[in-house]
């Protein structure tokens, strides 16, 4: 579909022709008879060859006066695949545009992150996707907005303002420009509301095939007591984000498809929500072409047929990941929860909104680092490490975000005294989405490399998708705690 960072428009046109969901987010077709622009999916007629163009971006599109299509929804089809794979300055600005950056920081804030200029960065962006980073934050904004107005019965002033516009008018000028609906037009064909009082539901658009169930059973069966819970159907997990508190409660319906019920105190965090929510679940992953890549390897082969579209679970934050990495090392999973729960209980943050079975947020790294000695019941030199690391992030000498640069990433961990490549690269895996970890030392990845008479030089053959195949070869001798 692509070439390098080019278009194919004749492929393009051939996937829209397919009506093939797997396309959607990886391009948008816009027609220029009528003005609309749709994902590739789209159930309406596929329009004449000569009437469409192709845009990496639904801001590229918007920018260039195009409406989104009524009918299919292009703005809310699953992220771009490559943001996750990619780890160059226009991927990582991406995923730093997922978090909200821009509109908390502005595009000042995402350059200083990215370590560019603002033009540079804007220039390097526009170049690739057809728009900077103001209007990619501005097609972020619509889409929460929608999602508001269709979903709650919050005041259109504080729908305007928790989509993060900065005026009701340039609400009411984007959401027209996008949908060629007023606000008010829009929640008027909203049959009914969906979500509980307090909550809005949001089903979160992902690829096919997906293993959900296998993947909940995953990130449940690794469940912290406060933090998150599990009952066999419904994974619930706590959110400290930037502008308060959340919950989210996650199951899937008859088809799969993902349902995720949000409760917040600020409603401008829906939208950092949804994009941890969707690193959590691996949502923007690219299952067929990671199965075909993977499926070619005979020994991988039977573990594709019986889970295809299987995903890696990650981590709402980063630094959540790191601390739960050190505290887990040694340890079975039964005895990291436990011991990490009581961590929660003695120093994490009481939840600042209702829920029947979470009770706290997990620790930031400032009280970790503050903790008093038996607030922390694990081994002394992991305690040091502990603190170490947590001292590091509190006073701003150790930063971990998705704007930075992976290896690097990785590197600056393993400087500190106990954190070795297995904490490193586990970090990598989980924190910050990198596909193509593998763990050499990891004692279920080297059983189940014997098991199947392989070394370690064999996960070269399985790069960019390492990460992937790991998980496979571990389900061929361990099954994920349920």
């Amino acid at each position: 579909m692509f070439d390098g960072t080019v278009l194919d428009p004749d492929r393009c046109y051939l996937a829209s022709q397919s009506r093939d969901e797997r396309f959607d987010g990886w391009f948008y077709v816009a027609v220029r008879t009528t003005g609309i622009y749709c994902r590739p999916s789209c159930p309406a007629i596929t329009p004449k060859r000569a009437n469409v163009e192709f845009h990496r971006t639904a801001a590229a599109a918007q920018q260039l006066g195009f409406r989104a299509c009524k009918r299919c929804r292009p703005d809310a089809a699953p992220g771009s695949p490559e943001w996750n794979v990619r780890g160059d300055v226009v991927a990582r600005a991406m995923r730093l545009i997922g978090d909200g950056v821009v509109d908390r920081d502005g595009v000042a804030g995402l350059a200083d992150r990215l370590g560019y200029s603002e033009r540079h960065l804007n220039r390097l962006l526009t170049s690739e996707l057809g728009a900077g980073p103001l209007s990619l934050a501005r097609a972020q904004r619509a889409q929460t907005a929608r999602t508001l107005i269709e979903t709650t019965d919050l005041s259109m002033t504080d729908v305007a303002f928790a989509a993060g516009f900065g005026s009701i008018r340039q609400f009411n000028d984007t959401v027209r420009e996008v949908y060629a609906s007023s606000p008010t037009e829009l929640r008027s064909r909203t049959r009914h509301r969906s979500g509980t009082a307090g909550g809005v539901s949001v089903r979160l658009p992902v690829r096919r095939p997906f293993a959900g169930g296998t993947l909940l059973a995953f990130v449940g069966g690794h469940a912290v007591p406060g933090v998150e819970a599990w009952d066999g159907e419904r994974y619930a997990r706590s959110l400290a984000l930037p502008n308060g508190h959340g919950t989210v409660d996650i199951t899937l319906d008859h088809v799969g498809d993902v349902r995720a019920e949000f409760r917040l105190t600020d409603w401008r965090d829906l939208a950092p929500a949804v994009g941890r929510v969707r690193r959590l679940l691996d949502l923007d992953a690219n299952p067929v072409g990671i199965d075909e890549i993977l499926g070619a390897d005979p020994i991988l082969r039977p573990q594709i047929e019986r889970n295809p579209g299987l995903r890696v679970p990650g981590g709402v934050d980063p630094y959540e990941v790191l601390a739960r990495t050190i505290i887990g090392q040694q340890v079975s999973v039964a005895g990291a929860r436990t011991v990490t729960g009581r961590i929660v209980a003695a120093i994490g943050e009481p939840l600042a909104v209702e829920h029947d079975v979470l009770t706290h947020v997990f620790p930031t790294m400032d009280r970790l680092a503050a903790a008093p000695p038996d607030a922390l019941p694990i081994p002394m030199a992991r305690k040091r490490t502990l603190r170490s690391v947590a001292e590091a992030v509190a006073d701003g000498h150790l930063v971990i975000d998705h704007g930075d640069d992976r290896r690097a990433v990785v590197d600056e961990l393993c400087s500190y005294t106990g954190i070795g490549p297995w904490t490193a690269e586990t970090v990598a895996m989980r924190g910050l989405g990198d596909p193509d970890v593998f763990l050499p030392g990891d004692l279920v990845v080297r059983r189940a490399l014997e098991a199947n008479g392989l070394d370690v030089a064999a996960a070269d053959r399985w790069r960019p998708w390492r990460t992937y195949a790991m998980h496979h070869l571990w389900a061929t001798v361990w099954t994920p705690p349920t």
